[in-house]
């Protein structure tokens, strides 16, 4: 088996981390600053980590401007990621001037949030309004604090394209999500043929 200490090296082309731990579904983080100016931005390190409440999180490498806008106005949405947005959401990967507004570069249209004030992506069929429930520094092992930050968000609102509900179940395959992988420009996307069903053991 290859093996390494992350400490020192991996010695790979590419590191492996990211590709290991995935497919990853995508955080697409739309934030407003305090003078209510837009911001949204793909983050890779991204999942949802509690049922009740809903409690979804991201993670940034450095203090960036979601995670600012996020801390100063305690709210957020969640956008999800379909095929067809692909190219618009890696267009909002682009490192902008603070202030600028990746929805206008992208050509996405900002639709009105029913609790919060963020907005959310309009294409998107599906998007969480969330408030700020926690705003975390990582620290390694020992203690010394690491330059990312996990924010973690209540879930206040959930917008579901209704295509997508088939007898009141959500169809996963059916909103083409896309998922990141390995490598600096891999995604993935999921279909209907590679879904399997397991039914989870009786507790005896």
């Amino acid at each position: 088996m290859y093996f390494y200490e992350p400490a020192k090296g991996h010695g790979l082309p590419h590191d492996p981390l990211n590709a290991i731990i995935g497919p990853r579904p995508i955080g697409w983080i739309a934030s407003l600053d305090e003078q209510g100016r837009r911001n949204l931005a793909p983050y890779s390190f991204f999942n949802c980590f509690n049922y009740r409440p809903p409690i979804i999180g991201f993670a940034s490498s450095g203090w960036k401007d979601s995670v600012r806008n996020i801390s100063e106005t305690k709210e957020f949405v969640w956008n999800l990621t379909t095929r067809e947005l692909a190219v618009p959401m890696n267009e909002t990967s682009a490192s902008l001037p603070h202030g600028e507004d990746e929805f206008a570069r992208a050509g996405l249209t900002p639709a009105a949030s029913r609790i919060i004030k963020t907005p959310r992506v309009a294409e998107s069929p599906v998007n969480f309004e969330c408030r700020l429930s926690q705003c975390i520094q990582l620290t390694a092992a020992d203690g010394t604090p690491v330059d990312s930050w996990l924010v973690l968000g209540e879930v206040v609102a959930v917008h579901i394209d209704e295509t997508l509900l088939e007898n009141g179940i959500y169809q996963t395959a059916k909103a083409q999500p896309v998922l990141r992988a390995g490598g600096p420009s891999a995604y993935y996307g999921i279909s209907e043929a590679q879904r399997f069903d397991l039914t989870r053991p009786d507790n005896r």
